[in-house]
């Protein structure tokens, strides 16, 4: 109880040490058996030479066919600070990277591919960053030179239209590869859809971003798992994802091929009044159909593309489905 001229002096609280934060490299695997051991004497090196910052490695096996999985779990259960989770099936690396990005628990997060090619040294220098104020740390590269002529040119193109095409322009050369803060993940857990263009979604929610340049690295082991068609599949969704022009488009086009129509059919008159009928060749004819024809089912095909979206966000399911969940001395479903 208090009276009113009573100065009330609140008790002193013990405050102790602050715990370091805790970064998590969240890393997904799929058919990566070859490169696991270089991945980890590569990366934990790395991150224990950073100061004042705790780790833990989060790996997504996505449905790995090899002995993926079998040589995580060894390293789950020999280092408190890996764990793995393991996905019910392959999901595609959008999926296992929502996976990872929402099973981790640090207060920063880090996505990072298990090829090495972004080299470990960078994760220091994107703390380095984050230091300074910043809630996003973008890891761009400096130069594509360890990419094919083919792989850089079409990466060019693809950014390039896509940031012409989107409402929202990505960041060029900048992968998964960043640094962002817990407030910056449970924004990304909050949007709903299933189809999840990653590199869009990072830029769409935003946050005050700063930028390290690097240069990637060749593979250490393995191959690639992106075919050139999935690739192409890739640069779909980015663009259909965050981009109704591509249904514009069609409109415009409908619109241009009538205008002309409509000229044409005016001049046909005109000239049939002035220099009587004249019968028109049947190649000329073909082709006109053909054109249109042709014209018609791209339209209807970029339609379907989008229509195929919304019939795959009206069913619900979720991204992904976890099997099981490996940590140190445990294992839980």
């Amino acid at each position: 109880m208090s009276f009113p001229n009573e100065t009330i002096v609140p008790d002193k609280v013990a405050v102790g040490p602050v715990e370091p934060p805790l970064l998590s490299l969240v890393v997904p695997f799929y058919n990566e058996q070859e490169m696991i051991p270089h991945f980890f004497s590569g990366v934990i090196p790395e991150l224990e030479r950073i100061p004042n910052v705790r780790f833990e490695i989060l790996c997504v096996n996505d449905g790995s066919r090899d002995r993926t999985l079998e040589s995580l779990i060894a390293y789950a259960h020999a280092d408190a600070r890996v764990r793995v989770v393991d996905l019910t099936r392959n999901f595609g690396k959008e999926a296992a990277l929502t996976a990872a990005i929402f099973e981790a628990r640090g207060d920063l997060i880090v996505p990072f591919d298990a090829d090495l090619q972004d080299p470990p040294d960078v994760i220091g220098k994107l703390v380095e960053k984050w230091r300074e104020g910043y809630d996003v740390v973008l890891a761009k590269r400096a130069d594509r030179e360890s990419d094919s002529p083919l792989k850089r040119w079409t990466a060019q193109f693809f950014y390039r239209i896509h940031n012409d095409m989107a409402d929202l322009p990505i960041p060029e050369n900048v992968g998964d590869f960043r640094l962002f803060t817990r407030n910056v993940a449970n924004a990304l857990r909050a949007l709903p859809e299933s189809c999840r263009f990653m590199k869009g979604l990072f830029a769409w929610v935003g946050f005050k971003t700063a930028t390290v340049e690097y240069k990637r690295a060749p593979r250490a082991a393995g191959k690639t798992k992106f075919s050139g068609w999935k690739l192409w599949n890739f640069a779909l969704e980015g663009i259909t994802s965050f981009s109704t022009l591509p249904l514009r488009i069609w409109t415009y086009l409908g619109v241009s091929v009538a205008v002309f129509a409509l000229t044409r059919a005016v001049w046909l008159v005109i000239r049939t009044m002035l220099y009587g009928v004249d019968v028109p060749g049947y190649a000329s004819l073909a082709t006109a159909i053909l054109l249109l024809g042709g014209i018609q089912l791209i339209g209807i095909g970029v339609l379907g593309e989008y229509v195929g979206r919304i019939y795959l966000e009206s069913k619900g399911r979720p991204v992904y489905l976890v099997r099981k969940r490996y940590e140190k001395a445990m294992a839980h479903a």
